[in-house]
């Protein structure tokens, strides 16, 4: 089985998302008054990693991504405006 090349870029875009992911969640978990910011990585997240799931053609990883996009528009209207 070859192995698949993937770009920098896509690790990259990966990774910030993974860390706006872990980071965002961490900020809600704490519950110190930044919930709202934790929604904002949460959308910095989903958005990179539904890139991800387009660039990779990950049907299954780009719906749960859109599926968390909107969930985290409504948190963030929720908590911030």
């Amino acid at each position: 089985m070859m192995r698949r090349y993937v770009p920098s870029l896509l690790i990259t875009t990966k990774w910030v998302g993974t860390v706006a992911g872990i980071t965002g969640a961490v900020l809600i978990a704490l519950n110190i008054g930044f919930v709202g910011y934790g929604f904002m990585l949460f959308l910095i997240s989903s958005i990179l990693w539904s890139a991800a799931a387009v660039v990779q053609r990950d049907v299954s990883l780009g719906v749960l991504q859109g599926a968390f996009t909107i969930i985290n528009v409504l948190g963030i209207f929720r908590w911030m405006v």
